[in-house]
């Protein structure tokens, strides 16, 4: 069962295509381009490594947050886009839990953190028990010297993923203790990683609604929360 595979959550563009028990080919590309410029040749790319024709997919994996706001909506429209046109499932699937794929260790807490903007990260704590990746701590926004302060607190190993774990890591190893920043390969979103967690959503009969799958961005843009204090000013 082939499944194509997108995570634009953050500055990362990757695309990946995926069985059920091996990756067959991923393309990752961490630069300064723009989702809009890179997505779809790297989707091409992809099915022209593993020669598999799109009309072969079975479904359609997608990263849908938290993260980059423009960057989900890209992911999510080009996903929706190919699983309508294909007639294929699709499969939406949370930014920070595919993240914790990167680390399928028992006896470990793997933390993901994403940047929420204003000094804040989304963050998750994640465990693998029984092959599959399990919520230990629910996805909360919070100053990002809270996440240390609370791993700290932890009685096991605790990995830090994400893209402020990348840009944060002088600060991860001076509070040492128990946290540990990922290795540089293994510290952004992937989309092997978005296939793995779609093929075990599929495996168990979980799909998506292409009109209805909206990005999960927890907390509102910085032009909706404007917007709101422009009405709120015009009525007062």
């Amino acid at each position: 069962m082939p499944i194509l595979a997108l995570d634009t959550a953050t500055m990362v563009s990757s695309v990946a295509i995926a069985g059920p028990d091996k990756l067959l080919a991923e393309v990752t590309l961490q630069t300064k381009l723009t989702h809009s410029e890179v997505l779809m040749p790297h989707v091409q790319q992809v099915l022209a490594m593993t020669n598999i024709k799109k009309t072969e997919l079975e479904a359609i994996a997608v990263s849908i947050g938290p993260g980059s706001f423009t960057g989900l909506r890209i992911g999510l429209a080009a996903a929706k886009s190919m699983a309508y046109a294909l007639g294929i499932p699709l499969v939406g699937v949370s930014t920070l839990e595919a993240m914790a794929w990167h680390y399928p260790v028992p006896g470990i807490y793997t933390l993901c953190v994403l940047d929420a903007q204003k000094g804040d990260v989304y963050a998750g704590l994640y465990s693998w028990q029984q092959e599959a990746v399990h919520l230990v701590k629910p996805v909360e926004v919070m100053p990002f010297a809270e996440v240390i302060d609370f791993c700290q607190t932890l009685d096991r190993p605790v990995v830090i993923i994400g893209d402020i774990a990348q840009k944060k890591q002088a600060l991860i190893r001076a509070a040492g203790s128990n946290i540990i920043a990922a290795q540089p390969h293994m510290i952004m979103p992937r989309a092997a990683n978005v296939a793995m967690l779609a093929q075990q959503k599929l495996a168990a009969g979980r799909t998506d609604e292409v009109m209805t799958l909206e990005p999960l961005y927890i907390r509102r843009s910085e032009a909706e929360v404007l917007w709101e204090k422009r009405q709120q000013k015009q009525q007062a």
